[in-house]
């Protein structure tokens, strides 16, 4: 029988519930590591959110999903720095994978993987969405890759985020076994408030942390 190919651009819940046993953790416990991470925020380190503040509060919810990213996302990871021994940053990268005889496949809008000249293992990832979620399920598109990134590592877990203009949402994903899986998703951050601004940061340098002594390590 032909395999069914989907992109992950259309993912929705209904889909995806067809082909994994999928569920949320109705709590948010696992975030508290996250909170609880010991990363001091510098003086230029704030200077720099506020500047990025500054400088996109008043046009961030009419930007295209290009300008976003260009204008505040980007610069936002940059210093962070996703670059190390044996990982590194990707845009658009194209990765796919087969879920119970399903092709999921499509371009990951950020991607922090090992590899030098392709994505090989993926350790996070970062879906960009325009301010409404209008008919497109952001946090399923993101779960798809997660799902595809898992059976790539051979691994039972993922990290990723979404955002939707101003705002981010943080996602881990757990395999329970073959075909069960878990996620969880954290409260919304609005990046154009300065302390939830810092707490997206640190989240991402928590990310990062995780990936040097997580992923790459072992």
């Amino acid at each position: 029988m032909e395999k069914k190919k989907y992109n992950f651009s259309e993912i929705t819940y209904k889909i995806l519930k067809k082909i994994i046993n999928i569920k949320q953790v109705r709590n948010r416990k696992i975030f508290k590591n996250w909170s609880d991470f010991k990363f001091e925020i510098n003086k230029y380190d704030e200077e720099f959110l506020l500047n990025l503040i500054k400088a996109n509060e008043y046009n961030i919810d009419f930007y295209m999903e290009n300008q976003l990213f260009g204008h505040f996302i980007n610069p936002l990871l940059n210093r962070v720095y996703f670059y190390g021994e044996n990982y590194r940053e990707w845009f658009q990268a194209e990765i796919y994978g087969t879920i119970n005889g399903n092709i999921f496949k499509g371009k990951a809008d950020f991607l922090v993987a090992s590899g030098d000249l392709e994505p090989i293992n993926p350790f996070f990832f970062l879906r960009e969405f325009k301010k409404q979620k209008t008919d497109s399920e952001p946090l399923m598109q993101l779960i798809a890759e997660m799902v595809v990134a898992i059976e790539i590592n051979k691994s039972k877990k993922m990290l990723g985020a979404y955002n939707i203009g101003r705002l981010w949402y943080f996602v881990i994903l757990e395999k329970i076994s073959n075909n069960k899986y878990q996620f969880h998703e954290s409260e919304s951050f609005n990046s154009c408030k300065i302390e939830e601004l810092k707490q997206i940061y640190k989240n991402l340098h928590y990310i990062k942390h995780k990936i040097i002594n997580n992923f790459v390590k072992n």
